[in-house]
């Protein structure tokens, strides 16, 4: 079983910065992708940024150059910087965790996706 807990939510004026943290625990497990989500009051979970098991990031347009995805190296904690932020990005942060039971060439066999609780990022004007 594998488990995720998010910190590091609060308010914050627009323009300024939060740093949000994920710890991931459990017994042994492979790490395919790790990823930051978002819902907002009547919207839809949406995704914000992800890290892949190469390191490859990815990021939704409308956080890009402000928003930056980490992890340290032992890649059981997962960051998400957000600078200059605004109101629209007021929200519930998930983090969230998808496994493997192994890996066959490079393919993620048997995926299983895990999620926190989230934690709240309030931006004011």
């Amino acid at each position: 079983q594998v488990h995720v807990v998010e910190s590091g939510g609060g308010s914050v004026q627009a323009g300024g910065s939060l740093k949000i943290s994920c710890v991931v625990s459990g017994s042994m497990f492979i790490t395919n992708e790790m990823g930051w989500y978002r819902q907002a009051p009547g919207k839809e979970r949406e995704l914000v940024s992800s890290i892949s098991r190469t390191g490859a990031t990815a990021y939704a347009d409308s956080v890009k150059e402000r928003f930056t995805i980490s992890q340290d190296n032992g890649k059981n904690t997962l960051y998400l910087q957000m600078n200059s932020l605004k109101t629209e990005d007021t929200a519930v942060y998930y983090c969230s965790i998808t496994t493997c039971a192994y890996i066959v060439s490079r393919a993620c066999i048997k995926p299983t996706t895990y999620w926190g609780q989230g934690t709240q990022v309030t931006v004011s004007s």
